[in-house]
């Protein structure tokens, strides 16, 4: 049996996507018969099921340390962020390095568990395990540096236009990982492609790793009060950033209840998540349409994943944009819902190159009249028969699943 040491931020699914799809990752891994051993920073005691972990602790008895805490102080009392600058010169913060750090000396203990592949994982914009595996070269022949999304954020496609402090340090960084690391893996393709434009030698060690769908049980099957399982329910579950307005989403709707008045009894549009930059728009639909319900705010995962399965029709939002290099983290659980899918995005995106060109429910995310014309068409099908709008595919469902990701780890350590 091929023994697998993860490191990864975090395994608390409701701290993030991203912790969401390391978990997944991670049981599927086990799921496909690997010997694991996941080393994670989460900061709390957390087990998986039939997997050893390792919490890894803050170091907090070292200058490091006390230089972030006298940081935070600094900015407290005085209002002043010093962190923009300290970044724009050392490239990371006093508190990344110290949890880099904290990771290393945690990791320099292990002795007895000796891995055929050393995964890191990593969530946002964090990459501290990958960057704790620099300093430890004795893994750099077995090491699989995952990279869930561009970096840094000037990698990030328009209409994203961040820069971080200290950037250029940051693709130092992230140069380095794609030199040393021995396999790269990718939640898709069109991210694989897009980050060896940038550092070419992810194009030679890079493979796809789909975000996986792995088993998972819900711990709640009450449905919330604001849900009605008897109505045509369309569900966007997701942060909302400031570049994923759900603008068109919203007009698409109600142009689709102007058309179809009589749709106003049955059909409901959720927008579920973090959407502080949309606040005022969301705040003012949701007065002018009782049919849309709104919660801008973390909503528990067990919850979401239920609502998944029980909705009409699940959304995937994404940016106006040439492309979307980017799997959703919530894509998997879509597919696992087995319901249908309104993907609005871009022509070029990984959504869309996995539903296919001849998927019938897509659209650009401002093309209001086709959202509603989509809409329509799918609540056309509802109305004959409620089980008109399953998804049925099994080939997604493979390709998210444990015994590929079997397939694509086992060929990589064969073929090393």
């Amino acid at each position: 049996m091929k023994k697998i040491q993860v490191i990864v931020d975090s395994i608390d699914v409701n701290d993030s996507s991203g912790s969401k799809a390391n978990v997944a990752l991670i049981l599927n891994l086990r799921e496909a018969g690997f010997n694991l051993k996941v080393f994670h920073y989460t900061q709390k005691e957390i087990d998986l099921p039939g997997i050893e972990c390792i919490s890894m602790l803050e170091r907090k008895q070292n200058g490091l340390y006390l230089l972030s805490r006298l940081e935070r102080l600094f900015t407290r009392w005085t209002g002043i962020n010093l962190n923009p600058m300290l970044e724009g010169f050392f490239g990371f913060s006093f508190t990344y390095f110290n949890d880099a750090s904290s990771i290393v000396k945690a990791l320099k203990k292990e002795t007895e568990f000796k891995p055929d592949l050393v995964l890191t994982l990593s969530k946002g914009a964090s990459f501290r395990p990958h960057y704790a595996l620099l300093k430890l070269p004795k893994w750099h022949s077995k090491w699989m540096a995952y990279v869930h999304d561009p970096y840094p954020f000037h990698y990030y496609p328009r209409p994203y236009n961040w820069i971080q402090p200290g950037y250029k340090q940051k693709e130092n960084f992230f140069r380095e990982v794609s030199e040393k690391a021995k396999f790269s893996a990718f939640p898709s393709l069109l991210l694989k492609e897009w980050m060896g434009s940038y550092f070419p030698q992810f194009l030679k060690t890079g493979v796809v790793i789909p975000h996986q769908n792995a088993k998972y049980k819900v711990q709640n099957t009450l449905f919330p009060n604001y849900f009605d399982v008897s109505k045509f329910n369309l569900l966007h579950a997701g942060n909302l950033m400031k570049q994923r307005s759900p603008e068109g989403l919203i007009k698409g709707f109600n142009l689709f209840l102007k058309q179809h008045p009589e749709a106003k009894i049955d059909a409901r549009l959720l927008l579920l998540g973090p959407a502080s930059y949309h606040a005022k728009l969301l705040e003012n639909h949701q007065k002018e349409s009782p049919e849309i319900y709104i919660f801008n705010g973390n909503v528990a995962f067990d919850e979401v994943y239920y609502l998944q399965q029980h909705v009409s029709v699940n959304i995937i939002l994404e940016s106006k944009s040439e492309i979307s290099p980017f799997l959703p983290g919530k894509f998997p659980h879509c597919v696992a819902a087995n319901k249908s899918i309104l993907a609005l995005g871009p022509y070029y995106s990984e959504t869309k190159r996995l539903l296919g060109n001849d998927y019938l429910y897509l659209a650009e995310v401002d093309d209001v009249e086709k959202i509603a014309k989509k809409i329509e068409t799918l609540y056309g099908l509802w109305m004959e028969n409620k089980t008109n709008l399953k998804l049925e595919r099994d080939d997604l469902l493979q390709y998210m699943g444990s015994e590929h990701l079997k397939d694509v780890v086992e060929n990589l350590l064969e073929n090393k």
